[in-house]
């Protein structure tokens, strides 16, 4: 299986906190402690608002050595540098990103069950993040958790990395990637910690 470079993909959301200096600080523990790839998600945002946290965070990730991507927005994640831009349901397809950054950028994909994993695949995704695979929150429009049996068998149809996704915690990491996982996809089982640093420094531990 090719590799990526990271194996903790940090998602953000920065609703979780009472205003940007504290997501600042959080993402910037996180990556204190070891968290080696970060997705910019912030639906809600303008463009100018969405570039303006692409410049902090690409910055910040780069004194750290992590991966940065940016979910769906390949202008934000051109004109910022990012390593690479993560595509939903509702974004451009991988082969049209493709024709536009070329093999300078990663392409990861969001999928929801095997057949859209392989589809992904084939349509030149570097890596996918699958799931939920156990039941969260904000997953819930997903339809009901696929649980590690299908995460086993997208990953052995699978050449490029699968990166769990929903209800991740420290307790899950060992099923997971015994399950075939190369990495996980999170936010709350870092971001709502209260011990960001310590915690992410665990599931670093967890995924070696």
């Amino acid at each position: 299986m090719a590799e990526v470079g990271f194996k903790l993909y940090l998602i953000t959301d920065r609703r979780l906190f009472r205003d940007l200096p504290s997501f600042f600080v959080a993402v910037e523990e996180a990556l204190k402690g070891g968290a080696d790839a970060l997705q910019l998600r912030e639906k809600d945002l303008g463009v100018r608002d969405l570039l303006g946290l692409a410049y902090s965070l690409r910055k910040m990730t780069a004194a750290y050595g992590a991966r940065f991507f940016v979910n769906d927005r390949v202008d934000v994640a051109l004109a910022a540098g990012a390593d690479g831009v993560h595509l939903g349901g509702t974004a451009m397809p991988p082969p049209a990103v493709r024709s536009v950054v070329g093999r300078r950028m990663l392409i990861g994909v969001s999928a929801h069950g095997i057949p859209q994993a392989v589809d992904a695949e084939k349509g030149g995704a570097d890596f996918i993040t699958l799931g939920p695979v156990f039941e969260t929150p904000s997953k819930v429009r997903f339809g009901k958790p696929l649980g590690s049996d299908i995460l086993r068998q997208a990953s052995s149809r699978l050449s490029v990395p699968l990166f769990a996704i929903g209800g991740i915690s420290g307790k899950r990491v060992e099923e997971v990637v015994r399950a075939g996982a190369s990495g996980v996809a999170l936010i709350s089982a870092v971001l709502a910690s209260k011990d960001i640093k310590t915690d992410t420094e665990e599931l670093m531990r967890l995924l070696e």
